[in-house]
């Protein structure tokens, strides 16, 4: 572990300088993830206004304020794309210069996910956190949330984190038949943005609808992680859907290998 530690950290290392290595970006990046759940916060607190019931799709106001903010703070450490440094590195030619290295390729581009997910916890995810158990406890008179979810909560995403990357990698072969995947990607993140919670609660959609999310990756990315931070999952509940994540990540796992090395074998590189 020591040894694969000592390999792979810089990758991860290296995504965390390049991140702080230009202010501009930096604060254009902060400036605008900050604006996006502000967005998504007024459009909630708007349809609670008009709403007849105290409750949506059994959400109350006060858990739905805390379901936006959580799934920034889950989307910003579990969102992050592989398929785009994939697809550039099938375009450029240089996928056939990691292949002849010494290291795993995806255990590379494990480890700059893993970089930048501690680049977008730090921001400005973990601000927005501290500032949300502020509100609830000063703004809605609210109780401090208990340290056993937070710890859940920090658990499951890290197993979303996987489910994500893992299935991101997957999605990323594509680039070994259409050689150009970022429309596709832009299409990607859209729709994982819809079914994994992000943008609407999976608790909305009519139950036939919920029970085939049940059978996809997706909803074990975001929406599992807030739910159970929100407490709306509970004891042997907690175990089985942290249990299906895990299920994912094997899953996942083996698909990428499969899929892998059936595409190192078609790859053709020209040039020098």
């Amino acid at each position: 572990m020591e040894k694969l530690f000592k390999i792979y950290w810089p990758f991860a290392l290296n995504e965390i300088k390049r991140n702080f290595a230009y202010k501009g970006r930096f604060y254009l990046f902060i400036l605008s993830r900050v604006f996006s759940v502000f967005i998504n916060y007024y459009l909630w607190m708007a349809i609670y206004q008009s709403a007849q019931g105290a409750s949506l799709g059994g959400f109350t106001k006060n858990e739905m304020i805390t379901y936006v903010f959580m799934t920034f703070v889950a989307s910003g450490i579990i969102s992050i794309s592989m398929a785009q440094d994939i697809g550039y590195d099938v375009v450029e030619g240089s996928i056939a210069v990691n292949l002849i290295k010494p290291i795993d390729y995806r255990g590379s581009l494990l480890a700059r996910a893993f970089g930048i997910m501690i680049y977008r916890f730090v921001v400005p995810s973990l601000f927005i956190w501290i500032g949300l158990e502020g509100y609830r406890i000063f703004g809605l008179g609210l109780s401090v949330t208990n340290p056993y979810k937070i710890i859940l909560f920090i658990f499951s995403s890290m197993l979303s984190f996987l489910i994500y990357v893992l299935f991101d990698f997957c999605f990323g072969m594509m680039a070994f038949f259409t050689t150009y995947i970022f429309g596709m990607t832009i299409i990607k993140n859209a729709v994982l943005t819809f079914l994994t919670g992000q943008l609407i609660p999976l608790s909305f959609f009519p139950e036939v609808i919920q029970r085939i999310f049940d059978f996809l990756p997706f909803s074990s990315m975001i929406y599992v992680p807030v739910m159970i931070y929100l407490g709306k999952c509970s004891g042997y509940e907690i175990l089985g859907v942290m249990l299906k994540q895990a299920l994912w990540v094997v899953l996942l796992y083996g698909l990428g290998s499969i899929i892998w090395k059936r595409v190192t074998k078609r790859l053709v590189v020209l040039g020098g």
